[in-house]
């Protein structure tokens, strides 16, 4: 059962898609607010402090692309996307523009169950289980229970996804991981997406890594394998 403490917005213009997620995750002891068009779902989040956001793609007059823009303008909160377009196309652009996950209609109670339960245990909303170390690396600094990257410029601002994925490559700096090893440690277990979904991670962290000053090639590509974050 889920901490009530965890409040979580669901956005689609199909009610029978919002009843459906709305009751399942009620019944796992989430509080749930729903929205069915993107204007009032950006004036619900203003209003609420919620933990994650469940967002449809295709709505009219605000898509779910533009909504999730406008939330990552303020916030880093977790964002699922839920789209019945499968191609791998429209899983990357809501991936660059700052989505978490993507999950394909339909879906099953237990898919929809795992991946949220996966997004809150993995981002900075999922407070008091996270190590207090503070990693050093290369010129990066991850305080772990604060989920803060910094470096010598300042903050690297970083999305909760992107802190896990970086704080997975530095732990075994200078070791190659696989994409299987980095979906595992920093997915979760039963986290069920797709080795590419990585790859477009990895490009994004790279790009927030340069924008901050570093070398975005510290993060090296292992042909075939996986990453390995430089050492040196």
């Amino acid at each position: 059962m889920a901490e009530a403490t965890h409040k979580i917005l669901v956005v689609d213009d199909e009610v029978s898609i919002t009843e459906f997620v709305q009751y399942n995750l009620k019944k796992e002891g989430y509080e749930v607010t729903v929205a069915h068009d993107g204007a009032s779902a950006l004036e619900l989040f203003a209003q609420g402090d919620f933990s994650l956001v469940v967002l449809d793609i295709m709505m009219p007059d605000i898509n779910g692309y533009e909504v999730c823009k406008k939330l990552r303008s303020t916030s880093k909160v977790p964002v699922l996307f839920l789209s019945a377009r499968d191609t791998e196309i429209d899983k990357v652009v809501g991936l660059e523009i700052g989505g978490d996950d993507y999950l394909t209609k339909p879906f099953g109670v237990r898919e929809l169950t795992a991946r949220v339960k996966a997004l809150l245990r993995r981002s900075s909303f999922e407070g008091g289980n996270q190590d207090s170390a503070t990693l050093q690396v290369a010129g990066i600094t991850l305080d772990q229970s604060a989920h803060f990257a910094s470096c010598a410029s300042g903050p690297i601002d970083l999305t909760p996804r992107e802190f896990e994925l970086l704080n997975c490559l530095m732990q075994r700096a200078g070791k190659v991981l696989s994409r299987e090893q980095l979906l595992r440690d920093a997915w979760g277990w039963e986290y069920l997406v797709e080795t590419k979904t990585v790859d477009t991670h990895v490009k994004r962290l790279r790009d927030k890594l340069e924008a901050a000053g570093l070398d975005s090639n510290i993060i090296e590509t292992v042909r075939g394998y996986g990453y390995r974050f430089k050492s040196d």
